[in-house]
């Protein structure tokens, strides 16, 4: 009578996980920094309420506000909550910046490795009438974070 083999030898045991280990190795970072990207969006999302309210006041006045420059923010010249009230689940303040009109995001503790800290800045184009356009880019924080910033930010 005749043994059939049945089972898997244990060569092809090992390159099945040889496999599994190298899909691993380049998995899990990709998904750290698809984490990292997707909570950084929350900072755009956090941020556009700011946006709104810095353009009606330079359209509406021509300019940005100066009044508030020995404030730490200018949220209230423009009508926002205070800075440290507007806040997300990765985001610990927005606040809106004397007399350049800039929104400063930072990023609080509860944020992926590579943001927490980190600041985002969003700079308004002059307030000479008109359209107004922002431009995303890294403020200056630790971690930067500008690799991280959503695709839809304008990159200066």
């Amino acid at each position: 009578m005749k043994k059939i083999q049945s089972g898997f030898t244990l060569i092809e045991l090992m390159i099945v996980v040889a496999i599994i280990g190298i899909l691993a190795a380049i998995a899990i970072p990709q998904y750290q920094n698809y984490v990292a990207r997707a909570q950084a969006s929350e900072a755009l999302s956090l941020a556009s309420g700011a946006k709104v309210a810095v353009a009606e006041f330079a359209n509406t006045n021509g300019a940005y506000a100066t009044t508030c420059v020995s404030t730490p923010d200018c949220n209230a010249e423009y009508g926002l909550a205070a800075a440290n009230t507007i806040l997300g689940k990765y985001v610990s303040e927005v606040s809106v910046q004397a007399t350049s009109g800039a929104i400063k995001v930072t990023f609080g503790t509860g944020a992926h490795a590579q943001l927490a800290g980190g600041i985002m800045n969003l700079t308004p184009s002059a307030a000479g009438g008109g359209a107004i356009s922002w431009t995303c880019a890294d403020g200056g924080g630790s971690p930067t974070v500008t690799t991280l910033l959503p695709s839809s930010c304008k990159m200066p």
